[in-house]
């Protein structure tokens, strides 16, 4: 499973997997509305950095 999603590449219906505000932006992404390009990293990773002190490490 991928860690990072561009809005134009992430589903939008899997808020579990983005969170709430990148399922939003990419849904809004989907509907052609104004949004900065951009990317999303899954809850999975953000609970690794949180759990880590804060510091990004190689996910396998």
């Amino acid at each position: 499973m991928k860690s990072i999603y561009a809005f134009e590449d992430a589903d939008s219906k899997n808020r579990m997997l983005l969170g709430g505000k990148g399922a939003g932006l990419s849904e809004m992404t989907r509907l052609k509305l104004p949004v900065p390009p951009g990317f999303t990293i899954t809850t999975e990773v953000c609970n690794k950095y949180y759990e880590n002190k804060n510091i990004f490490q190689k996910i396998s």
